[in-house]
């Protein structure tokens, strides 16, 4: 197994440098300049050349790209052009947010779609597999930044129960430092259970709006999975041997049918990290997705492709797991590594 990990993250490294080379040229084929983004649009051809020249964008392209990747194997992300701040201490700071929301959003759409696909599976072709299948392909269907605003209004405005912007009212924010930058876990470490219950309704809108396609996905996939399962005959001798419903279900049903499962688990948190970017928009989120559309509306090079780049690092991360967690659940797997 340890020899499969070596072999796996060896490989990554290729790719890294493949995204990278990719990433970095094509931002730069984009049309606009950082110099005049810093600048704004009434500077002067002299200043923005005098700018261009300081962050070192006159040099050829494959000279800025060694000296990027220079950076990089020092641990270095460079810095924003718009602020003159490191990229790695603001990724700091706003990755905990993303994590946090990807995370409620992951609980939302295992929590709710592993039960859902199961139930649908146990009675195919009745009005309950019915119903889930209708609400799984309406999940897929509906656009997040759709189902964001309706739910906004529907809770924000017609049933006024639950917050619809940011991560924590402001008038809560007094006395709570951000010690990791994950707010609930902030105001816990600082004894304010008023604010942890807060920051709480904060997450509940943005954490189904982002877990709804996710959840749909993975309630089909469970369903598929189960109902392929179900059908071998391991499981019918397993039955025959007079073994209890719960009991095969548990111990012969779904511990194979995790195997696809945990594999849309994985890539739909890795791309969920990544890919938050409407949701954090619509709703206020202070995390990277929102960061990073700012970045490309500035021409912020340096935090746009140090970003994707750790995304692209943290969805092979997340593969790399997935595929370690196969061979504790099927031992197949494992020998044949």
């Amino acid at each position: 197994m340890l020899r499969y990990v070596l072999r796996r993250a060896i490989a990554t490294i290729p790719v890294l440098i493949g995204i990278s080379l990719v990433l970095f040229v094509g931002i730069r084929m984009l049309p606009g300049d950082p110099a005049t983004a810093i600048l704004g649009q009434h500077a002067t051809p002299a200043a923005v050349i005098q700018v261009r020249h300081e962050l070192g964008l006159d040099q050829p392209i494959y000279v800025q790209y060694a000296s990027y990747v220079w950076q990089l194997l020092h641990g270095d992300l460079g810095v924003s052009y718009l602020n003159n701040k490191s990229v790695l201490s603001q990724f700091g700071t706003r990755f905990p947010a993303t994590v946090e929301l990807t995370l409620a959003a992951m609980i939302v759409a295992v929590g709710f779609g592993v039960p859902l696909g199961r139930i649908a599976a146990r009675q195919p072709r009745s009005g309950i597999d019915g119903v889930v299948t209708v609400l799984s392909v309406t999940g897929v269907a509906i656009p997040v930044f759709v189902l964001g605003l309706t739910l906004q209004y529907l809770f924000g405005v017609v049933l006024p129960f639950l917050p619809t912007t940011g991560r924590l009212d402001t008038r809560l924010t007094f006395g709570i430092p951000a010690t990791t930058h994950f707010m609930l876990l902030d105001t816990l470490l600082a004894g304010r259970p008023d604010a942890l219950v807060d920051a709480l309704r904060h997450l509940v809108l943005p954490a189904l709006t982002l877990g709804s396609i996710p959840l749909a996905i993975v309630t089909r996939m469970t369903r598929a999975a189960y109902s392929d399962v179900a059908k071998e005959d391991y499981v019918r001798t397993a039955r025959s041997k007079g073994l209890t419903e719960s009991r095969v279900d548990s111990r012969h049903i779904m511990r194979n049918a995790w195997i696809p499962v945990i594999t849309i688990i994985g890539l739909q948190f890795g791309s969920l990290l990544g890919g938050a970017v409407i949701t954090e928009t619509v709703f206020g989120w202070d995390g990277v997705g929102s960061w990073v559309v700012s970045a490309i509306l500035n021409h912020d090079y340096f935090v746009v492709q140090s970003c994707v780049l750790i995304f692209a690092l943290i969805f092979v991360v997340v593969n790399l797991v997935v595929d370690v967690l196969y061979g504790f659940l099927d031992p197949r797997v494992r020998d044949a590594r």
